[in-house]
């Protein structure tokens, strides 16, 4: 089995906020990701298949494919959204993590890959913050 990974890249804004908590509960968990204003990254998408490579490519799948179907299916819809309000796959009662935006990004992505399988969807949000996820 071989993997492959390919990054792209997107900015975005989003708020961690839960609408039952007083606002200072919600500074209390949150921090700064609880800005009234939203606050934004500069998001790193990797985006890891595995298989076989093909005996006449040498490819599990062309990467300059799999670059544009991330961008169509994801990165494009992410690019300068409000996570909490823009993306119409990210439910608007999700709260917009790294942990939830990687499962909904596997199952937005997963049904657009063909000749390979999905291994792992990792999101970086800051040089020190990612989550990873295998699906499941």
């Amino acid at each position: 089995m071989v993997y492959l990974t390919r990054r792209e890249r997107f900015n975005a804004a989003h708020k961690l906020w839960v609408e039952s908590w007083s606002e200072a509960q919600n500074f209390e968990e949150f921090g700064k990701c609880a800005n009234k204003n939203w606050h934004g990254h500069n998001f790193e998408l990797f985006v890891t298949v595995k298989g076989t490579p093909d005996p006449v490519t040498g490819f599990i799948m062309n990467v300059k494919t799999l670059g544009k179907i991330i961008q169509r299916v994801l990165t494009d819809k992410l690019d300068h959204a409000n996570l909490n309000l823009d993306v119409d796959f990210i439910p608007p009662t999700l709260q917009p993590t790294i942990e939830n935006l990687v499962v909904v990004f596997w199952k937005e992505l997963e049904p657009h890959l063909e000749g390979c399988t999905l291994h792992c969807i990792e999101l970086k949000e800051t040089e020190n913050i990612f989550a990873s996820y295998y699906g499941g």
